[in-house]
Order: C-alpha cells, then structure tokens, then sequence
C-alpha cells in the first residue's frame, strides 16, 4: 500500500504594507498609533513564523530529532529550542526592548509589551509524526492580548488576528478568509472538543467536565491549538482545557475572540492569565461555565 503524501508545504510571502482590499479589516477602535505598530508587529510575526515554519517542518518530516523528557514529564525535542532561539533572535533585532517570554527558554526584558511564545504546540504529536502541532507567537501588551499567529505547517494551515482587526485564516495574507464563530445556542446542538480527560481528573474537575460532555451534541478530543481554531473557524462550538501555561494560550486568544468567541479562564477570568481555558462562540459560554464550576470531585 503507498503512503498517503503529506500535504505540500504552504508558501507564506512576505506580509505586504497593508493587506489586500479583499481581506481589508475594520477600523481599528485603538489610537491610530497603536493600530500601526500592531500590525507592523503581525507583519514581524509572520515573516518569523516563515522562517521558524521551515525549520520545524524539516525536522518533522526527516523524523531528525531526539527527545528529551523536561522535569513536567513532557517531551521536548532539539526542534523546541531551536526554533524558540530563532523566534529570540528575529523579535531582539526588531523589538528589542520588548520583554520575551517562552516555554523552552527564560523571560528576557521588562516592558509593558511582551511576546509569548511557543516554538511547538504539540511536541508530542510532532514527536509521533502526527501532524496538529504549531508554532505560536502572541503579543501582550498592557495586559491584553493584541496580537495572535498560529502556524501549523504540516497542516498547510496558519491563523492571525490583531486587536480589533477581525480574525483570519490562508495560505497567505493576500488569499485570507475572515473567520467567524457558529450560532449555535444550545448544548444540544453543540460540538465540542478536549484535549484529555486525564487532565480533569488530576485537577478533580472530572465531574463538571462529563456533565458538559454529555449535555453536548457531540464531543471530540481534537486537542491542543487547534480545538480553540475551530472554534474560531465555527466548526466547533466549546473548547476547554483544565491546565495550561501562559504561551500555550496567549496567541489563540485574539484569534477566538476576534472571531466573534469568548475565551476565559474555568472561573470567567477574561484572557490567559487563569492557567486554564474555556473557549466558546459566546453564545454558550455562561452555560459551559455553569457546567464547570460543578462540585469538584
């Protein structure tokens, strides 16, 4: 039996000055000033993921790496750091006085502006050769999330949004698609996805988790990035994750909530900042939490 080919690598150019007039997003409610180096840092956030998107898909696709097991017990390969040591470098040429924080490496800098990376979402998917792992770099600044890119190019697929700018999705900046959240109101009608349900049962929210579960249409354990990027796509309803770190979540934000989402911490906290998620169309967001704050178990 031949081996079904992987999709080709996808070609991101150069972001342009200004996006095309198809793709055009609405005005910008911030200050004139802040919605150009907003989008200036979207255009740097690109150019980086197209260089760090050849590196880790080389490596993914020669198998060429080794893996190591960090103190968390969770995997971390060469890819990892290298391509965080790439991300490093772009954003200190460009954004030097912008602090940086990473998963692989430590925080650099003190400033009200802040990228937060993740070289690889996914290590262990990419470790497996399962392709749903990306590259993801967001930035904060002033305690909001402003801008989000999420790359995955195994999946010939990236996401982008930037603070009131709408949420996209292409093969490129110049063929983007505007992405929008479903309408779906009700649980009955509503798909979900997870990651695990190891996760909930370590931090005992199991309980309020399967009675979400089983209230749902229809559940799938998409996991990682990309559960919260159909839920901005509108092909999911509800994503939720009961442990996460800062930049595994700091990128999806924008991307979901510019698409019309909510995305909270278990308790409603607005943003990444609970170290867990629920990502929702808003539309049954206050339903889901209900559901979450069930008796622990």
């Amino acid at each position: 039996m031949s081996e079904t080919p992987r999709p080709q690598r996808p070609v991101f150019p150069e972001p342009p000055a200004a996006p095309s007039p198809a793709a055009a997003p609405p005005t910008l409610t911030a200050p004139p000033t802040k919605q150009r180096r907003w989008r200036d840092d979207l255009h740097l956030a690109h150019t980086i993921a197209n260089k760090v998107d050849s590196l880790t898909l080389a490596r993914f696709d020669a198998g060429n790496f080794t893996v190591e097991t960090k103190s968390d017990l969770t995997p971390v390969t060469e890819a990892d750091k290298e391509a965080e040591r790439v991300i490093r470098e772009q954003l200190g040429r460009a954004r030097g006085r912008d602090s940086v924080l990473g998963e692989e490496l430590p925080t650099t800098g003190h400033s009200s502006r802040q990228w937060v990376i993740d070289p690889i979402d996914g290590t262990k998917n990419f470790v497996r050769g399962v392709p749903v792992w990306a590259t993801l770099i967001g930035l904060i600044e002033d305690g909001q999330c402003v801008v989000g890119l999420v790359s995955a190019p195994a999946l010939g697929r990236r996401w982008w949004a930037v603070s009131g700018g709408g949420a996209w999705t292409g093969r490129s900046l110049s063929s983007a698609r505007r992405l929008s959240v479903s309408g779906v109101d009700d649980l009955t009608r509503a798909s979900m996805s997870y990651s695990s349900l190891s996760g909930w049962a370590q931090t005992k929210r199991l309980r309020g988790m399967l009675g979400l579960m089983q209230s749902c249409w229809r559940t799938r354990a998409y996991g990682d990035f990309w559960s919260y990027m159909l839920v901005a796509e509108g092909a999911v309803d509800l994503a939720a994750e009961p442990e996460l770190e800062l930049y595994d979540m700091t990128a999806l934000v924008p991307v979901v909530t510019e698409a019309g989402g909510r995305f909270t911490s278990l308790d409603g906290e607005p943003g990444p900042f609970g170290g867990n998620a629920v990502a929702s169309n808003s539309l049954l967001h206050d339903v889901a939490l209900h559901h979450l704050s069930a008796e622990t178990d």
